[in-house]
């Protein structure tokens, strides 16, 4: 069963669990299980996406009950006005802060149109250095980040972070793999390790603004806790603690 994080007459919100793809694509047809559809059966009607996660991405996701519901939000995800935050542990000692103002190029199936502007800023919380060899070096190091996307592009914060070369640990298709295969096989953990933490939003309706927040899941909680960095996410705005639900 989906973690309901937020509900109210126009809009759910839950937090996707990593490796869960938020709707049927032409790439993944043979996928039987989707965010939306078991949520959908879960509480017994119809939704309609207003954004999307990636499937490695777990966090907010949110989701309207209409097409009247679901129009306002649309436009202001495009408009890139909800304010997002993400949590992401990448290699290295990434810089205390910065902003990535990279354009990202869509896709191969997509190659023909125009790279777009994106825009990352992100701030360290957190530094660890492991006694694991990694390729050349004895040691390896990591970084915490929190990451508030300004655009919203397909794969843009994964992108930016491998542009930088502070590669999100667990993404297959932009990280790095010798990394990847550390934390799978010498700390158990085998997913993309970036969180939707927080999302904020106007509400179209009341006009209200509805703040969302998301626990980590376990196994990055686990990897945060191992490396002692629960105490620096407890001082964020979006806290790792569970949100209680809003009912209508």
């Amino acid at each position: 069963m989906l973690e309901i994080i937020y509900e109210d007459a126009q809009y759910v919100a839950i937090n996707k669990p990593n490796g869960l793809l938020v709707h049927r694509t032409r790439i993944a047809e043979e996928k039987k299980e989707f965010a939306l559809q078991l949520l959908r059966d879960q509480l017994g009607y119809r939704l309609h996406a207003v954004h999307r996660l990636d499937r490695g991405t777990s966090g907010v996701l949110l989701f309207a009950k209409t097409p009247e519901a679901t129009a306002p939000l649309v436009k202001a995800f495009s408009l890139q006005q909800p304010d997002k935050i993400y949590f992401a542990i990448v290699r290295g000692y990434a810089p205390e802060a910065g902003t990535i103002n990279n354009p990202i190029r869509p896709d191969k199936d997509h190659q023909h149109k125009e790279a777009q502007d994106a825009i990352t800023h992100f701030t360290r919380l957190a530094t660890v250095e492991l006694p694991i060899p990694v390729g050349p070096y004895q040691t390896a190091r990591y970084s915490l980040l929190k990451i508030k996307p300004e655009t919203g592009r397909m794969h843009q914060i994964r992108k930016h972070f491998a542009h930088l070369r502070h590669y999100i640990i667990g993404d297959k298709k932009h990280g790095d793999w010798r990394h990847n295969r550390m934390f799978l096989e010498q700390l158990n953990s085998p997913f993309l390790l970036l969180h939707a933490a927080s999302l904020k939003f106007e509400h179209p309706f009341t006009q209200e603004i509805i703040h969302i927040e998301a626990q980590l899941p376990e196994n990055m909680r686990r990897l945060c806790q191992q490396f002692s960095w629960l105490p620096v996410l407890a001082t964020q705005e979006a806290l790792p603690q569970p949100i209680p639900k809003i009912t209508k």
